[in-house]
């Protein structure tokens, strides 16, 4: 039997230490978030108490492993985050709200227009399935109230280049970030979906597994 002495072990174990190190440099240094009451334009945007949301839904630098390129939105719909692929093995996450059962949507595609304070119109299946959205058949202006929040990013799929009408959007109802709760479409804090938008634009690759 060969005998291996723990001082050897040891060493070993300290090189491999540094060299994992060495192999993943420090992650990027991003700028904290004040989720406090604010003014956006012509609207107020509500404070948000971080406190109710679980912290693996804040915004966040984390280790991320993906072949795609830094600037790339991927997303995992089933355990409701985004992330926006950065240099060197680190992504920024966010927390998301989610399609409900049945609605959800995977595949590639991209942003080809981005909105602040976007209107929204019901679409008539949404309507058969809430009566009560028939108020807004003719589209509802963009605001507080708005569905689609303080920012949207449209998207058309790859390789059709169609519109299906999914999109990446604020929420009023912060509550549903984590959950199950939309039409199809991919919900943010109101705060996040401002900086998401600060950091991407038209022809920005959205993945969503």
């Amino acid at each position: 039997m060969v005998m291996v002495s723990r001082r050897w072990v040891l060493g070993a174990t300290g090189a491999l230490a540094v060299a994992g190190c060495v192999m993943r440099p420090p992650p990027p240094e991003v700028p904290p978030l004040d989720y406090a009451a604010r003014r956006d334009g012509p609207h107020a945007i509500p404070a948000i108490d971080l406190s109710q949301i679980p912290e693996w839904l804040h915004r966040q630098v984390v280790p991320f492993e993906t072949e795609e390129p830094p600037g790339t939105i991927v997303i995992r719909s089933d355990q409701g985050l985004l992330h926006l692929v950065l240099e060197d093995g680190y992504a920024l996450r966010y927390g998301i709200g989610v399609g409900r059962e049945g609605l959800g949507w995977t595949g590639e595609a991209e942003i080809y227009r981005t909105a602040r304070w976007p209107s929204w119109t019901p679409t008539p299946s949404m309507i058969e399935r809430d009566p009560s959205l028939e108020r807004w058949a003719d589209g509802q202006a963009g605001g507080p109230r708005n569905p689609l929040g303080a920012r949207a990013l449209y998207m058309r799929t790859i390789p059709s280049g169609v519109d299906e009408g999914i999109r990446i959007h604020g929420t009023p109802e912060w509550r549903s970030i984590g959950h199950r709760a939309s039409a199809g479409c991919f919900r943010m804090l109101q705060h996040d979906v401002i900086d998401l938008y600060g950091r991407v634009g038209r022809g920005t690759r959205v993945v969503v597994l």
